[in-house]
């Protein structure tokens, strides 16, 4: 008798969103890092420093930015910073936006 070959069942990585605290497979998710040069959206998710994730959604972004993403990035964002971040937030959809979009 032969043996069927037994299938490798790939690793997917899970992060925590740090707004809402739901686990999901780290591509769904957005990296914020802290690096020399600042905090900033990381879109490769490849950028060197300490790393923090958020959902794609504007509500998780909000809530984050309140304090949440500063504490687990351990630092304390600067007015510059938190610009740019909410620059980035505002081009998020609203969770109203996309359930509408699912009808």
């Amino acid at each position: 008798m032969s043996k069927k070959p037994v299938q490798r069942v790939k690793h997917v990585p899970q992060r925590t969103c740090v707004g809402c605290r739901e686990v999901l497979p780290k591509r769904k998710m957005v990296r914020i890092v802290r690096a020399a040069d600042g905090v900033q959206v990381d879109p490769t998710s490849k950028l060197a420093g300490r790393g923090a994730y958020l959902h794609d959604r504007r509500e998780c972004w909000e809530r984050g930015l309140r304090g949440s993403l500063a504490h687990a990035l351990k630092t304390t964002l600067t007015s510059d910073e938190r610009a740019r971040l909410e620059d980035f937030m505002n081009t998020l959809p609203l969770e109203a936006e996309m359930a509408g979009a699912g009808k």
